[in-house]
């Protein structure tokens, strides 16, 4: 969303996918955001074999599998999401996610990660 400088209100914002800028993270993984006041989407491009490192943030996550399926590691489990399911991961709980396959996930995010926004996020960029 976007406000009016004269008035402050919020406007809706209309936004193609084809239009937002992909981060090439590292060889297997990249990324495209979108960021409201109060919530991030972002389409996540991994493939097969790409690593997401464990870590954790105050942030909520929900993760749906548009493409492919990820293994992750969470709460001392292992659990396979494939395409048309979500993951819910609450708060401060440290996971990790592996690429079974060439995947598309779609990351919500409230509040939007500022880790993301300050490109301060080295696990990923930095992985394989």
């Amino acid at each position: 969303m976007s406000s009016t400088p004269s008035t402050g209100k919020i406007e809706p914002k209309y936004i193609a996918w084809k239009d937002v800028e992909r981060e090439k993270l590292n060889p297997l993984i990249e990324r495209e955001m979108i960021t409201g006041q109060e919530i991030m989407v972002a389409r996540v491009f991994i493939k097969k074999g790409g690593h997401v490192p464990l870590h954790h943030h105050h942030n909520e996550q929900f993760t749906y599998i548009l493409e492919g399926a990820l293994k992750f590691a969470i709460d001392g489990k292992e659990i396979v999401v494939r395409a048309g399911e979500v993951l819910s991961i609450p708060s401060n709980v440290p996971h990790e996610a592996w690429g079974l396959e060439d995947t598309l996930d779609l990351d919500v995010f409230t509040p939007p990660r500022a880790d993301w926004l300050a490109k301060t996020d080295d696990y990923l960029r930095h992985g394989r």
